[in-house]
């Protein structure tokens, strides 16, 4: 039976999961460099959206690396292994932000594009209140099946894609960071923020709207 089977509070965890903590707290090298190759990339984009550089967000994800070896056996299994680990990194990530004065106060990262007053999808686009067309689309959303597939995929359109990403509000930022480029779930993405579903979809939806809307602008210039 691995050693983290038979610490109080690890039971919820995968057998997976536990014998990944064992090899951890055993001191198994190559567990924890598989386990750094599969998240620090996830760490540093996460940090990103909180400090003003590349290089401090790579400084964050060291600092959160050696935190989660220090903390390996306080680690309680209370939650997954990956969402403990981004709580870490997002703790960090705050504080340095903070220091860095990048960031807005915690208390208020959440309220930030999730307003009432904030359309998804600009009112500019819909025809106004007239019969039989109130809600209509005056300004649909392009299709791109028509567009060169090499343009679509090109460096130039994924660098105009992360640029959009890249001017979000924080929390719509840190959302589709998660979601889009990272692949989490949704539920993945509400433990480690400590945000609601709902929260959490009307973000993903305003970041996505904003994105294409960017990306719409860019296809339809004339190459």
């Amino acid at each position: 039976m691995p050693e983290a089977e038979l610490r109080p509070g690890t039971r919820s965890l995968s057998p997976d999961e536990l014998e990944q903590l064992a090899a951890l707290r055993a001191g198994d090298e190559r567990a924890f460099a598989a386990l750094v190759e599969r998240h620090h990339g996830a760490m540093v984009r996460l940090a990103s959206v909180y400090v003003p550089s590349r290089a401090v967000a790579e400084e964050v994800a060291q600092e959160a690396w050696l935190a989660v070896l220090a903390g390996l056996d306080r680690f309680e299994g209370r939650s997954s292994l990956k969402t403990w680990m981004f709580r870490i990194l997002t703790h960090k990530a705050l504080t340095r932000g903070t220091r860095e004065h990048r960031t807005v106060p915690f208390s208020s990262l959440f309220d930030a594009g999730t307003a009432e007053g904030e359309p998804a999808v600009d009112p500019e686009r819909f025809f106004s209140a007239h019969p039989g067309q109130s809600g209509a689309w005056s300004d649909p959303p392009r299709r791109w099946e028509g567009a060169p597939e090499e343009r679509l995929l090109s460096r130039e359109t994924l660098s105009h894609v992360g640029a959009a990403i890249e001017a979000l509000p924080p929390s719509q930022r840190e959302v589709i960071v998660l979601r889009d480029v990272e692949g989490w779930t949704s539920r993945e993405v509400c433990n480690v923020l400590g945000i609601t579903e709902t929260n959490q979809r009307v973000l993903l939806h305003r970041a996505r709207s904003k994105v294409r809307r960017a990306l719409e602008t860019y296809l339809d210039e004339p190459v």
